[in-house]
């Protein structure tokens, strides 16, 4: 991650938006990935061996779109296409980020590919095969307001254009790989409330998407930083910025995202730790 982006990936960037919404914007395709870890593989390939239905599934008829974004992977790092099976899988060892490939298959887009190795609170066991409308059904109002808006963009995305999206929440663990919550959570109640707030960390996602010019399918893709809270707020315009997203977030407006991150569970550390540094 490079530094004259740094301010993109944290909640002190900008306002905090405590309301769900799309987010996409356009970028350069030079811009698809970022990079930012020596070896991916390592990582990826010891949860392959470790819990592999959490983090890989592929679903039948899936092998030619992974084949074709698998070898756009390629192009954009200078490589030769993956020549090894499953294509997304090999893909995704040569890149930080998760890779997920969205079809239409029956008139729904879904999920039919899945590298998922860092997730946060999700599985490839559990999503593989949903269609948006099952993927996206914890989250607040999207199957209501936002499921149809969402499928007529990955339906008219250009197969030249790449775009992003990001967002953060607070969790109590740096893991990358977080396909539960319970067990982290579960961790609380035996807590002080100054432990939980030592191990607090700010968990930013940056999400892409990109279209196959030939089978139509797109690639989705997602990219995990962490970052002790701590550290952060050691900063003070990046503490400032912070204490202002942290509070939007605790108003009403801000209820529903509020609750599907599980947000109060943290407030009363966060609050700890804010109010630990000078004003």
């Amino acid at each position: 991650m490079s530094q004259s982006r740094h301010g993109l990936y944290t909640p002190e960037g900008g306002p905090a938006d405590p309301v769900f919404r799309i987010g996409l914007a356009p970028i350069p395709v030079e811009h698809w990935f970022e990079g930012g870890e020596q070896d991916p593989a390592a990582r990826k390939d010891a949860l392959l061996a470790s819990v592999p239905h959490l983090v890989w599934g592929e679903t039948e008829g899936s092998r030619l779109a992974q084949s074709e974004v698998a070898g756009m992977v390629a192009d954009w790092l200078g490589r030769p296409p993956p020549s090894n099976d499953p294509p997304l899988w090999t893909a995704s060892r040569a890149v930080a980020d998760d890779l997920c490939l969205m079809e239409n298959r029956g008139g729904e887009w879904t999920l039919t590919a899945a590298s998922l190795c860092a997730p946060s609170f999700f599985s490839a066991a559990a999503s593989v095969g949903q269609p948006l409308s099952g993927l996206h059904a914890p989250v607040p109002g999207f199957n209501e307001g936002l499921l149809h808006r969402v499928a007529r963009i990955f339906d008219h995305l250009p197969p030249d254009q790449v775009v992003e999206r990001r967002n953060w929440t607070v969790v109590n663990s740096p893991d990358l790989h977080q396909p539960d919550p319970a067990p982290y959570r579960a961790r609380l109640a035996a807590q002080s409330l100054e432990q939980i707030a030592a191990g607090l960390h700010v968990r930013r996602e940056r999400q892409t998407l990109r279209r196959a010019p030939r089978t139509g399918a797109v690639l989705f893709t997602i990219r995990i930083w962490t970052e002790r809270l701590d550290d952060l707020l050691s900063e003070p315009d990046r503490r400032a910025g912070f204490a202002t997203a942290w509070e939007r977030l605790m108003m009403d407006e801000g209820a529903p995202f509020r609750t599907y991150k599980r947000l109060d569970l943290y407030d009363g550390a966060v609050r700890a730790r804010l109010a630990s540094f000078p004003a």
